[in-house]
Formats: C-alpha cells, structure tokens, sequence
C-alpha cells in the first residue's frame, strides 16, 4: 500500500459531522475517493455535493453502526465503486455521561452498541478486503476519556477503554502489511455534547467545549498524519488534546 492521501479510497463512519466531516473534507482536497457512512441522508448527501462541487471524489450510503449489515454494505460500496478500500476510518461515537447510580441502563446499552460494538462491525466489515488485498489501515476514534477516568464518564470511558484494549490486540496480530491505529481525541467542537440528555451536565460540557475545545479539522490532521506514514511504519496510538485541557 502506497503511503499518501492522493487515490486512497477510505471508508469514514459518523461522516455527517464534526470529526468525520472534517475528515471527509480535508481528505477529498488531497485526492482521496471518500465513502461517507452516517445515518442522516441529508446530511450525507449535503456534504458529497459539497465535496463533489470542490472537485473531489465521494460516495455515501446510509450507516447505522449498531447494524453490522450496514458497516457490511459501507464497505461493499467502496469495492463496488471503486475497487478497493484502503482506509477504514470507525469514528462514530455517542456519550451519554450520568452517575452509575444512576442506572441509566439504556444509555449504557446504547453507548456499548454504538461506540464499541459498531467499531468491532467496522473492524469486521473492512478486514476480510485488507487481508485478500493484502494492505489497509483500520483507524479508531477512541477518547481522552479513559485515559483519566473521572466521575460521569464510568460507562462511556468503559467503552472506549475497551476500543483502545481492540485497537493495541488487532494492532499486534495484524502483520506486517496492515497498519493499526488509535486517535484519541480530548474536547473537540463537535455535537457529541447535544445528545447528552442532563440539561446541567451538556450545558456545563458545552461551556468548557467553547473555552478550550480544538477544532475537529486538527484531529482530520492527526489522522492524515497516520496515513501518511510510509507503509512499514504504524502509528499506534495517538492522544490529541487542547493544550489547556488537564
């Protein structure tokens, strides 16, 4: 697999905003053919016209990551379309932040089928092309969250503590000829705050977010980054954060 952006076809999941939109953008300017993959239709057909009137190369179907059926057809659009898949990109993601005593079962449930069920769909959607292609990179959004467990945050840090846990096994039983890699975010301007059902709580996330928060197109940096490695060297684990965050 030839290091670059240019040509490379990449598979981006949670593409219709924040982190995954940014990706998109930035990576169709380089040259890459993008497959969007998020469950608003208008949102995803809005951003490939915008990327399509630019000049670049993109494709979208409906994905729902808590379907394994979705993540399936994500990656057969890619094949379809144009060939091949050389990016897997698993960066949808869901937070719902409460007490454990609480016990707001269903937000559990919906972050463990989201964040960490639908990162292993995509896993397991895109391998079987990397390992008949013989290259890929799979690429997983993960989150500062996890790495300083806090209150509020047991059952989401949980979740993606477990995504790092994945990421580092695949990274290890991959070979030599795919890559592995793990970005974790701190506070990013994106609406991750908005599904967060405590009024106090988003309120307080979202007044933090606008005194510190980075800008999603620095994470679509960090992974750019990634991908542009030569194809023997992995980047393993990554950690990008405001510098004013603790």
């Amino acid at each position: 697999m030839e290091n670059g952006i240019k040509n490379k076809v990449i598979a981006i999941t949670g593409a219709s905003s924040g982190i995954g939109e940014a990706i998109a953008i930035q990576f169709a300017q380089q040259g890459a053919k993008v497959v969007l993959g998020a469950r608003r239709l208008d949102r995803l057909k809005a951003l490939a016209e915008k990327i399509i009137q630019a000049g670049g190369e993109a494709s979208y179907i409906i994905t729902d990551v808590k379907k394994r059926g979705d993540l399936q057809n994500l990656v057969k659009l890619a094949c379809d379309r144009y060939g091949k898949l050389d990016v897997m990109i698993n960066n949808a993601g869901i937070s719902h932040l409460s007490l454990i005593d609480k016990l707001q079962v269903e937000d559990w449930e919906e972050m463990i089928d989201v964040n960490l069920k639908g990162t292993l769909y995509g896993i397991a959607a895109a391998l079987p092309v990397f390992r008949q292609q013989g290259s890929g990179h799979i690429i997983n959004i993960i989150s500062t969250s996890g790495l300083r467990i806090v209150p509020l945050q047991g059952v989401y840090a949980g979740t993606k503590n477990a995504v790092r846990t994945i990421t580092e096994a695949l990274r290890q039983e991959a070979g030599p000829n795919l890559r592995v890699t793990g970005i974790s975010p701190g506070f990013v301007q994106t609406e991750l705050a908005d599904h967060m059902k405590d009024e106090n709580i988003r309120a307080a996330i979202k007044q933090k977010a606008a005194q510190i928060a980075i800008s999603p197109n620095d994470i679509a940096a960090a992974v750019s980054y990634a991908i542009n490695q030569p194809a023997n060297v992995d980047v393993g684990d990554m950690v990008i954060r405001p510098t004013a965050q603790d």
